[in-house]
């Protein structure tokens, strides 16, 4: 496939968070002690941010990696994809992030601990807030939305980095897009995989709510934090009356964007290898659909089209090992929907 060619001086994306690896056992095996395991670059922001390069959207991304073969790997990774990284941070102590990944005979997976700290943390924790100031001036010119997740919170350093992002962001008119992506192992990894947010953890991920133009949530984290499921609602609740997108995995995805409601079914994947950025290929689309897409002009009928484009990054993220490497182009998309409708018609 031909590489994406753009200027990626002046990104209209920014995405802040983590770059990890996910180190993906056999199936139905613990990647801890099982072999063959599988070693993917991701972490939530950076799979955004590879995904919107690769539909061809200017997008920068904004995190800290150790000095070491994963972050030599991501540098690598990112510059092939013409992401802009001039807000990339090395750590000189801590290394990159590697997290265990366990996964059900139908690919499903479960995030069950770390691997690879030596003592001091891992580098996405200690991301400097210092640093990221000098950074963003330049990358904040033209930037129309800023892409942000939970996790940063679940350390001192990396909450205050991205709590200033998030109110440079306010200032400068940047549209804030948040995907809660709880994940109860980075902030104690002594807890469940499957455990919902504590009182704490619920009041620190409150604060992002009322910033977010766009809040993305999975259905149980639509319960944990509004205690109801349905979009519409979760946006009356909140004063900046947000877009919002609510994914259940295989089942229909629900929405209020634009005062515009609606639901479809989830689009069944040609092959399930791994749905492991399933969700942050979806985020990937929405967010290059909201860019090309004038916000005076969001009917139904063109909301429905964004979210099914959406939908559909998402489906095909889940054919191959990891939540980069499948990421689709906008062609790939756009000949899937065709085939997709032409099965149902």
């Amino acid at each position: 496939m031909s590489k994406t060619i753009f200027d990626r001086s002046e990104p209209l994306v920014i995405c802040l968070g983590e770059a990890l690896v996910d180190r993906l056992g056999p199936l139905g095996g613990d990647p801890a002690v099982d072999q063959p395991v599988e070693d993917c670059l991701g972490g939530a922001p950076a799979n955004v941010a590879c995904g919107l390069a690769r539909l061809g959207t200017k997008v920068a991304f904004l995190g800290r990696l150790g000095d070491d073969a994963i972050g030599t790997s991501f540098r690598e990774l990112l510059e092939d994809r013409d992401v802009n990284l001039s807000g990339l941070q090395i750590d000189r102590l801590r290394p990159s992030r590697i997290v265990l990944v366990r996964r059900d005979f139908h690919g499903e997976r479960v995030f069950q601990g770390f691997a690879g700290d030596r003592g001091k943390g891992f580098a996405d924790q200690a991301l400097s807030l210092e640093e990221l100031a000098l950074a963003w001036p330049a990358l904040a010119a033209k930037a129309r939305w800023l892409l942000i997740g939970s996790i940063p919170l679940a350390t001192t350093a990396s909450a205050k980095a991205l709590l200033w992002c998030v109110d440079q962001a306010q200032k400068a008119g940047i549209e804030v897009a948040l995907d809660v992506n709880w994940r109860p192992t980075f902030w104690d990894p002594d807890h469940s995989p499957d455990s919902g947010p504590d009182e704490k953890t619920l009041e620190a991920i409150s604060s992002l709510l009322d910033c977010a133009s766009l809040l993305k949530l999975a259905r149980e984290e639509a319960v944990w934090f509004f205690n109801t499921d349905d979009p519409a609602a979760i946006a009356r609740s909140l004063p900046q009356r947000p877009d919002v997108v609510v994914t259940d995995g295989a089942l229909p995805v629900r929405w209020c964007i634009g005062g515009c409601v609606g639901e479809i079914a989830a689009f069944a994947p040609p092959s399930v290898v791994d749905t492991t950025g399933a969700g942050d290929a979806f985020s990937a689309g929405l967010l290059h659909q909201l860019l090309m897409a004038s916000p005076s002009h969001r009917d139904p009928i063109k909301v429905r089209e964004m979210v099914r484009f959406a939908a559909a990054s998402g489906a095909l993220v889940c054919g191959g090992a990891g939540g980069i490497d499948p990421q689709p182009s906008q062609l790939q998309v756009e000949a899937f929907l065709e085939s997709a409708a032409g099965a149902v018609s």
